[in-house]
């Protein structure tokens, strides 16, 4: 395997983490905080708009599942946008149709209205999953590569926890449920409008400028304003000749098809796992707590959030680059296979609210300190600079149809088979994800261009 040894990616791959690495971090994770509350909220909201508008199931599965389908075509076709026209151009874009797509679904008169408003938020989200994160991975050093991307995607913990915040609150101030809902899907665009403005002050890639565009002296400079160092003295290098890097060619590479297996297969099932369960939450504390109001519902699922989810996020971080991600997603899938098994097979689980929470909870611990942080992070790594957004896009859109199969066929299979027979079958696919994980590579410690097979120089 060839490495680059360019003078930008050397002194990104050793730069210290510093404060530079933590405002990327926090520019890239507030688009992805945009993301997880949009994606999120719909649960909590249709739980006021399906009695206000007479929604069928079916209904109910086609909102909360349409913006999932758009996230699937906005991240395959804005990863390979980006790989082909940079990653800053686009990188306000999918956040101005996110702020669209949200104010659209304030404001929708209808079911088919808000079907057509979320999709258009989905196309949004898709497209920020690639670009957040390999903008990130592409400024991190080696040795905090992970912890920076996770910390990026980690920015979703909170989106989970502000949604039902702000759904509680609305709730608690008595708020007429068509106007509460109304609100708390309309918010979604006042961070979005915040990433717009962020972003626009954050450099082109310096390793796109330089690998791909072949321009180093813009290469310097976006390092230079990156890290706010004019000082720094560079050696003269000769830079290959832009390269013409066809979608044909990826797929005829062995090693990115299977790395593509790897990461998105795994991202896949984990979606359907993932966001079947928590979209459908509302569905899930129905059956274990049904007379309960929907304000201690929700309090249900804040707790566990806070108290399971959060600290996976935070142990995720802390272990990614000693650890390595691979094996975090490893042990995660196991986990999660094993709680959703046993919620499927003890009898009357759902009749002993302290014991389902607990191991509903333990789930979501290794949910998040697991493959739902490390599937986001992986692919920013295994792919070479030219089609580092294309195989992350790739991923992150075959993980959201994923995504849409969990939330469509949730509530279809939890009212034919029964929650615990859905449990079972959540069971079974985490049990996949083992086998799809274990085809990557590990990229802890490794620079970029070490681990992604970057096949630039040296042919």
């Amino acid at each position: 395997m060839l490495e680059l040894f360019y003078m930008v990616e050397k002194n990104l791959d050793e730069l210290k983490l510093s404060k530079h690495h933590l405002k990327a971090m926090f520019v890239s994770g507030m688009g992805f905080f945009t993301d997880a509350y949009d994606l999120f909220i719909i649960g909590v909201a249709l739980s006021l708009i399906a009695p206000v508008w007479g929604l069928t199931s079916s209904e109910i599965a086609l909102l909360g599942s349409s913006s999932l389908l758009a996230a699937l075509f906005g991240s395959i076709f804005f990863g390979r946008f980006a790989d082909n026209f940079g990653r800053k151009k686009i990188y306000g874009l999918e956040a101005l149709i996110m702020t669209i797509g949200a104010l659209m679904s304030a404001f929708s008169p209808n079911f088919l209205f808000l079907l057509f408003s979320r999709f258009i938020l989905g196309l949004g989200i898709g497209g920020d999953y690639p670009v957040s994160a390999v903008i990130m991975s592409e400024y991190s050093n080696r040795s905090d590569r992970g912890k920076l991307v996770g910390l990026v995607f980690s920015m979703q913990a909170l989106g989970l926890i502000i949604g039902p915040l702000v759904a509680l609150s609305l709730l608690l101030l008595h708020i007429p449920l068509d106007f509460a809902w109304r609100l708390m899907l309309g918010l979604g665009a006042l961070p979005s409008l915040m990433v717009i403005y962020l972003r626009r002050k954050l450099p082109e890639s310096p390793r796109y400028l330089s690998q791909i565009v072949g321009d180093k002296k813009a290469a310097l400079t976006a390092f230079v304003n990156f890290t706010g160092n004019g000082n720094k003295s560079y050696e003269p290098i000769h830079l290959n000749p832009k390269i013409n890097h066809r979608l044909k060619d990826f797929f005829s590479n062995k090693q990115h098809t299977l790395t593509l297996f790897g990461t998105a297969g795994s991202w896949f099932l984990l979606d359907w796992a993932y966001y079947g369960n928590t979209i459908s939450t509302p569905i899930v504390m129905n059956a274990i707590c049904d007379s309960s109001s929907l304000e201690l519902k929700m309090i249900y699922s804040l707790v566990i959030f806070v108290v399971f989810a959060l600290p996976g996020y935070i142990l995720s971080i802390i272990f990614m680059d000693i650890i390595g991600r691979k094996y975090i997603q490893l042990m995660g899938f196991g986990i999660m296979a094993f709680s959703f098994l046993l919620l499927g097979l003890i009898p009357d689980i759902e009749s002993n609210v302290t014991g389902f929470l607990i191991l509903y909870g333990l789930s979501y611990l290794f949910t998040e300190f697991g493959p739902n942080t490390t599937t986001f992070v992986l692919p920013s790594e295994l792919f070479p600079t030219e089609y580092r957004t294309t195989g992350h896009g790739l991923s992150a859109g075959i993980g959201k149809l994923g995504a849409f199969f969990g939330v469509l066929f949730f509530p279809i299979t939890e009212s034919f088979l029964g929650l615990n027979m859905t449990f079972v079958i959540v069971s079974i696919i985490c049990f996949m994800g083992i086998i799809t994980t274990s085809v990557l590579t590990e990229p802890k410690g490794k620079s970029l261009e070490d681990c992604s097979y970057s096949k630039i120089v040296g042919k």
